[in-house]
């Protein structure tokens, strides 16, 4: 349980992170912002995933 709230918790900072980075950068009118954290969210999640299996 604790290897998948590890992994939840750093999709959403990066989120947040991404998020920010994309509202400072571009104009949030668009859904590019979003789909820009949704995206780093999910590459975080898959990051951390092989990471801890490789680690094993």
């Amino acid at each position: 349980m604790t290897e998948i709230r590890n992994i939840a918790e750093r999709a959403l900072w990066t989120a947040a992170q991404a998020f920010l980075a994309a509202f400072v950068v571009t104009d949030m009118t668009t859904a590019k912002g979003a789909a820009l954290a949704g995206l780093a969210a999910g590459l975080s999640v898959v990051k951390t995933f092989v990471q801890s299996k490789a680690h094993r």
